[in-house]
């Protein structure tokens, strides 16, 4: 396991009342197990030329501060990059960040749509606790809000870098 998957995967335990433990074995998987996210720095690197999943990282990372300083404000800027470009680490992030109210206004009917949209792509043996986290925030919605927020998921198209 690389350094940044074992950082990454300590941070997760650390925080695991923020990140459901499905989403931390999502962090933990694929891209960061990969080389191509060896190290901080090339994590920024890809982030900044537009890959949709270190941006996600990305925002983690500072969400969290890990290995930079910790800026909610930062972590949503990435979330968003990477949740309109259609990834879904992203999408679920961000979601939580309009659910909690960090970095940004509390907002249901986006934390909704985000969480929705994070539903919709993410990996089956993961959508279960996305989905319970999603029907949790719909919740505290009116039936207005919850229309809304399903339409605004339902007309969305990720951006491209």
């Amino acid at each position: 396991m690389s350094k940044i998957a074992r950082f990454i995967s300590a941070g997760v335990i650390l925080c695991i009342g923020a990140i459901p433990v499905a989403q931390a074995a999502y962090l933990s998987k694929e891209h960061i197990r990969s080389d191509r996210f060896a190290s901080p720095r090339r994590i920024i690197a890809l982030a900044n030329r537009g890959d949709a999943h270190a941006q996600a990282i990305l925002g983690f990372m500072y969400e969290h501060g890990r290995s930079v300083p910790q800026s909610y404000d930062v972590a949503v800027d990435w979330y968003l990059q990477s949740a309109e470009r259609g990834d879904p680490t992203g999408q679920y992030l961000l979601g939580l960040m309009y659910d909690k109210g960090f970095g940004v206004t509390r907002n249901v009917v986006l934390a909704y749509m985000w969480l929705n949209l994070a539903a919709a792509h993410t990996p089956l043996h993961q959508r279960e606790n996305i989905l319970r986290l999603r029907e949790a925030v719909a919740s505290k919605m009116t039936l207005a809000q919850l229309y809304l927020a399903q339409q605004l998921a339902v007309d969305f198209v990720p951006s491209r870098p």
